[in-house]
């Protein structure tokens, strides 16, 4: 099946934080593509550094709650404390299972779809450069649709071509 994974950094080494975590994605599955990396405005919390974000296709063959189980693992290898964040806060390295095929649950632990992820530039934007084409199980409108639809003040702007 193919996930797609959410990938974002604004703390150090950016694009270093963004290059370690598509080398440790291996870990759930194979890694097929890469979008390009976007430079993006944070959401919630304003007064803080501006994120990279980007997108991930990965073949995997587990179950959503082994994926962000997996992904957990990553962010915890790469320097992340969980415990120290608070929501939309300033972070190291962020990796969350935006899609999974068709897939839906709503699993505490292991949400798919991503529950906000049709309200984010910063998620719909690197998205869309891999699978425009791809509908959301829930709103059931394709990636380029949702991004055309977003009214939000958040801003994107490419940065570096595919990791």
């Amino acid at each position: 099946m193919i996930a797609y994974i959410g990938i974002g950094s604004n703390l150090g080494d950016r694009l270093e934080h963004l290059r370690r975590a598509v080398d440790k994605l291996t870990y759930i599955g194979q890694v097929s593509r890469v979008s390009p990396v976007y430079e993006t405005t944070p959401v919630g919390v304003r007064e803080q550094a501006l994120f990279l974000n980007a997108a991930v296709e990965v073949a995997t063959d587990l179950r959503p709650q082994e994926i962000v189980e997996g992904l957990l693992r990553i962010e915890k290898a790469l320097g992340r404390d969980r415990d120290d964040n608070q929501r939309n806060g300033p972070r190291l390295i962020d990796l969350d299972l935006l899609l999974l095929g068709d897939t839906t649950s709503s699993d505490s632990a292991a949400q798919v779809p991503h529950p906000r992820m049709h309200l984010r530039r910063f998620v719909l934007q690197p998205l869309n450069d891999l699978a425009p084409e791809l509908v959301h199980p829930v709103e059931r409108r394709t990636v380029r649709e949702l991004l055309s639809e977003l009214d939000s003040d958040e801003q994107a702007a490419l940065l570096a071509e595919p990791l």
